[in-house]
């Protein structure tokens, strides 16, 4: 497809980076030359210095014979005209905008007819939405649904003097003691798509698939506490503290929210009355100690320095915090980050981003197209979910008879309310519901993709 990009920001190049990858025509435009020579030297795309609101500048990017836009300028209302010039100069073309003012959230969602919208983005939300997930069910580093909440495939970490140390998946169900499937599993750096022979290790991630009941059954036996929190240290007033601190006022959790910003704090506290809005610095110790860190079910580091979210996470450990999350706006995984404790870690730009590549997948591919795409085991594998429809091959065949792709495992099917992890006599049926596990070397668009044959 024809996409044209403008911004040349954190998401627009991680978009950059995915679309193009995946053998899209790109064309990025931006007003800053300098980031703009760098996507020309990493990427086979064409660029454009400009202002993307301008009917000029869209023309002379081929606005007409684009497919998609997305707007990811740092300014709402740029992204806002820009959508909604490019609508009028290319009726055919679906708009995408980033929108991130809480003020102008509500009302793009509800105007997106009016504002020539596809789709509205907003990163800080999806990010808020994720963390208040992990919090409401805390446990695991990741949890990513399926199958309308039927199934998940969760990170877990291999603790020290975990039951599961030194046990091959061959045996690990006399362990958790009840049907779950390691579908992944990242060791010193490197993705592994595990048999029956791999033996989990300490230190070992491990993404796992079953029915969220089954889950937290395998956490109680393999002695993973599992207390629900009721109070949350919020580090930073950002835009994701104020969505976070809205999201677990819905759930019952108490946010406090410390900032060192004076203004910003009013602000917060007249907008989040039942949240505890404290003026301080979350880079000193001091400040952390007079707040009792350890008195707080979850800290989560929100400011707006990776750096300073990964020392204020590694202090909350020091302080045995059960739950800790990250967010990190870099988001590049690294040896060093696995092996540093700071809990769950969230980066709002790759949520953004893989929600923008499902919906550029389905309008590939609109009939077979995946329902839900997450990335795990850092980004080097990927969950697709799909229904199976009238056109999927091997219909009613067993398993074991379908020659399938190498690097691909199909982790779960769903028909009606009911899931399974499969063996080589399942089959597939029309109507349910399939989640397949694949390298990114595998590129699955369909579900006819994974066959062989």
């Amino acid at each position: 497809m024809n996409i044209l990009i403008a911004g040349a920001g954190k998401v627009g190049m991680a978009l950059t980076d995915e679309l193009s990858s995946e053998g899209h025509d790109i064309t990025l435009v931006d007003k800053n030359s300098k980031v703009l020579e760098d996507a020309l030297g990493k990427y086979d795309v064409i660029t454009l210095e400009g202002n993307s609101a301008s009917r000029t500048v869209l023309e002379e990017a081929g606005i007409r014979g684009m497919d998609l836009f997305i707007a990811a300028t740092n300014a709402d209302e740029v992204n806002l005209l820009s959508c909604i010039t490019a609508h009028a100069l290319n009726p055919d073309i679906h708009a995408i905008a980033r929108i991130r003012d809480p003020e102008y959230v509500e009302q793009a969602y509800e105007m997106q007819n009016i504002f020539s919208l596809s789709l509205v983005i907003n990163p800080e939300k999806q990010a808020a939405q994720e963390i208040a997930r992990l919090l409401k069910y805390p446990g695991f580093l990741k949890r990513e649904t399926f199958a309308k909440a039927r199934v998940e495939i969760v990170e877990l970490k291999v603790r020290p003097n975990s039951r599961m140390i030194n046990v091959p998946l061959t045996k690990l169900s006399s362990i958790v003691g009840t049907q779950v499937l390691i579908c992944a599993a990242v060791r010193e750096n490197q993705t592994i798509m595990p048999d029956g022979n791999f033996v989990i290790k300490e230190g070992d991630r491990l993404f796992v698939t079953g029915e969220p009941k089954a889950l937290h059954e395998m956490l109680t036996r393999i002695g993973v506490i599992n207390m629900p929190v009721s109070n949350a240290l919020i580090t930073g007033g950002g835009r994701i503290s104020f969505y976070l601190a809205e999201e677990l006022d819905k759930s019952g959790i108490h946010a406090t929210i410390l900032d060192n910003d004076e203004e910003k704090c009013i602000e917060l506290c007249k907008k989040l009355p039942n949240a505890t809005v404290i003026m301080g610095d979350a880079s000193s110790h001091s400040v952390l100690e007079r707040e009792d860190v350890g008195q707080y079910n979850a800290v989560v580091s929100m400011t707006g320095l990776d750096e300073l979210n990964i020392v204020t996470s590694m202090y909350a450990h020091l302080y045995h915090v059960p739950q800790i999350v990250t967010k990190l706006g870099r988001g590049e995984s690294s040896e060093l980050l696995d092996s540093l404790p700071i809990g769950s870690i969230v980066c709002p730009k790759e949520l953004c981003t893989m929600h923008i590549v499902r919906y550029v997948r389905a309008m590939q591919a609109k009939k077979g197209a995946a329902l839900t795409v997450h990335r795990i085991a850092d980004n080097h594998a990927e969950a697709i979910e799909f229904e199976v429809d009238s056109d999927t091959r091997h219909i009613g065949e067993a398993f074991k008879d379908i020659h399938f792709k190498k690097n691909l495992l199909i982790v779960s099917v769903g028909r009606g309310a009911k899931t399974q992890i499969p063996n080589g006599n399942s089959s597939f049926h029309q109507g349910d519901t399939v989640v397949v596990i694949a390298t990114n070397n595998t590129v699955i668009l369909q579900l006819n993709d994974i066959f062989e044959d």
